[in-house]
C-alpha cells in the first residue's frame, strides 16, 4: 500500500463516497481507490459505515470524509479545471449542474455536495497570463459569464 505523502482531505455529511464515484465517472484519470468502514461508533455514525473514501480527481489525490453536519464546504476550496474548449468546458459544467449542481459566476459552479468547481478554459487562463489590454479585455468578458464562453473570450483577446 503506497500512502500519498500529501493528499486534499474534503469533509462530506455522509455521501463522500457518492461524491466519488460522481467525479471517478466524469473526469478522466479519476478513479475511487479504497472504502473504508468505521471499525466503532463515532460522534457521526456508526461501526461499519463509510468513513473515508480514497479517490483521485484528474490524478489529484484526495479523501473523502463523512464527518457528519458540523462543517460545510466553501468557496474558500475550489476545484480549478482547465478545459481545451468549448465542448470540454460544457461536458463538465454541465455534468456538475446536470447532478443537482448550481451555476454561479465567472466559470465557477457547485457540485450537490457544496464542492465548488471553477471549469476554466485555457484560453481565459492565457489570457490573464498575457498581461496588459489582451488580459483586461477577457477578464472584462469573463465578468460578465455565469459558464465560460470560449468564443468570446477569443473575441476579447483579439480585441
Amino acid at each position: 500500500m503506497t500512502i500519498a505523502r500529501n493528499t486534499i482531505c474534503l469533509w462530506y455529511d455522509r455521501d463522500a463516497e457518492a461524491a466519488a464515484l460522481f467525479y471517478a465517472a466524469t473526469f478522466p484519470d479519476s478513479a475511487v481507490t479504497a472504502v473504508r468502514r468505521a471499525p466503532s461508533d463515532y460522534p457521526s455514525g456508526k461501526a461499519g459505515d463509510v468513513l473515508t473514501v480514497e479517490f483521485t480527481v484528474l490524478g489529484i489525490p484526495c479523501i473523502g470524509l463523512n464527518g457528519g453536519p458540523a462543517f460545510k464546504q466553501s468557496e474558500a476550496f475550489s476545484f480549478q479545471i482547465a478545459t481545451d474548449d468549448q465542448a470540454e468546458t460544457d461536458r463538465y459544467w454541465n455534468a456538475i449542474i446536470g447532478n443537482g449542481g448550481q451555476a454561479s459566476a465567472c466559470g465557477w459552479c457547485k457540485d450537490r455536495w457544496g464542492l465548488s468547481w471553477q471549469i476554466t478554459p485555457r484560453t481565459l487562463i492565457e489570457a490573464t497570463a498575457a498581461g496588459g489590454a489582451e488580459a483586461k479585455r477577457a477578464f472584462d468578458a469573463m465578468m460578465e459569464m455565469t459558464k465560460i464562453d470560449v468564443a468570446a473570450i477569443d473575441a476579447a483577446r483579439r480585441g
